[in-house]
């Protein structure tokens, strides 16, 4: 694995996750470098993730060939019609601490079964159900469904190393991610400036999972924010993931590990920037514990990071939730008004666009 010396200067580190399985040595060091950047920044370049190159090549090329399609094709598919929050959102449909976010995007999660919603059942639940898949594009549910498996299989075996780093079992989150983690999928396209009304694809957010295992195609656009306020670029690499931690492992180790804040910039006019966000998170019935670190690492807990305009459950399925229910007003309108304060439904009858983190 390489860490640079000056991450600021030199970029986000490269991490060969190979060394894991490697021999006892390589083992050791890789977990000390490990420990070493998820207490830093958690954000890091993944090589030797084992995913077969062509199965990316062809979710990037069916990636693109999605958001060809004509927008009355890609609206049949619009998330206001599902109300377990799957399917197509047009750019300008979110926004980050109250600005326009401009990016189009599909949002697939684990393919499922509705359940029937009485007065007595959890709320969260109403989370579960099918994705919506395009008619005129046959070829992408199993394409991304195979993609979906593959990076949760990623993203677990980072999960159990991460694990190890912090001196516990690999298996230590286990309890709380099986059998039936969150996996949550989005394919982004971020249009040039010369359409985008601002240079905010994202605003600066923090994810909420365990780890999400980002794929970029060729154009830049992502940066990282340093606990002294600097910006990192995290340009491409050719044939890495960008892997950072969120706020389930934020909670879970009482801030040792770090879920750093991060946006992504417009792309220049006349381009287009197109990446796969996978978020892995937690089974929806969990709660998140507070791990007893060692105690050279406890000595170094940083404690929660609290935003007033976010607030974090330890009950991950309420948190979901009340993240889907912020993101997307109108389909909270359409299926939840239920859930809804008055404030929230003139919002959403209003047609604002809803804060996405």
């Amino acid at each position: 694995m390489t860490v640079h010396a000056n991450p600021v200067q030199a970029g986000l580190p490269i991490v060969d996750f190979s060394r894991f399985h490697g021999s006892d040595g390589e083992r050791a060091a890789f977990v000390a470098e490990l420990r070493a950047i998820l207490h830093d920044h958690g954000f890091f370049y993944l090589t030797g993730h084992g995913v077969d190159p062509k199965l990316i090549q062809d979710v990037v090329s069916t990636a693109k060939r999605f958001f060809a399609l004509p927008l009355e094709q890609k609206l049949e598919i619009e998330m206001v019609k599902s109300p377990h929050f799957r399917g197509y959102n047009r750019a300008g449909r979110e926004r980050t601490r109250g600005e326009q976010d401009w990016r189009e995007q599909l949002d697939i999660n684990t393919e499922g079964e509705a359940v029937e919603i009485g007065p007595e059942t959890q709320p969260w639940k109403r989370l579960l159900g099918p994705n919506q898949w395009p008619d005129a594009l046959p070829e992408l549910k199993p394409l991304l469904l195979a993609y979906q498996a593959e990076v949760t299989r990623v993203g677990i075996d980072v999960l159990k190393a991460i694990a190890v780093a912090l001196g516990q079992p690999e298996n230590a989150f286990a309890e709380i991610y099986e059998p039936q983690p969150s996996q949550l999928l989005k394919i982004i396209r971020y249009p040039g400036r010369d359409v985008a009304e601002t240079d905010q694809g994202v605003g600066a957010h923090k994810d909420g999972g365990f780890v999400t295992v980002l794929l970029q195609d060729v154009i830049p656009g992502l940066r990282v924010r340093t606990e002294e306020g600097v910006w990192i670029d995290a340009p491409p690499v050719p044939g890495t993931f960008v892997i950072n931690t969120g706020e389930l492992l934020e909670l879970a180790t009482n801030g040792y590990v770090r879920a750093d804040v991060h946006d992504v910039v417009a792309p220049p006019a006349g381009a287009e920037r197109f990446s796969v966000a996978f978020f892995l998170g937690s089974r929806y019935d969990a709660t998140i514990p507070v791990i007893e670190l060692p105690e050279d690492l406890k000595r170094a807990e940083r404690g929660i990071s609290v935003d007033p305009l976010n607030p974090i459950f330890r009950e991950v399925g309420q948190n979901h939730l009340k993240s889907r229910l912020r993101s997307h007003p109108d389909v909270a309108l359409a299926h939840h008004r239920d859930l809804l304060t008055p404030e929230q439904r003139a919002a959403a009858a209003a047609g604002e666009a809803g804060s996405a983190y």
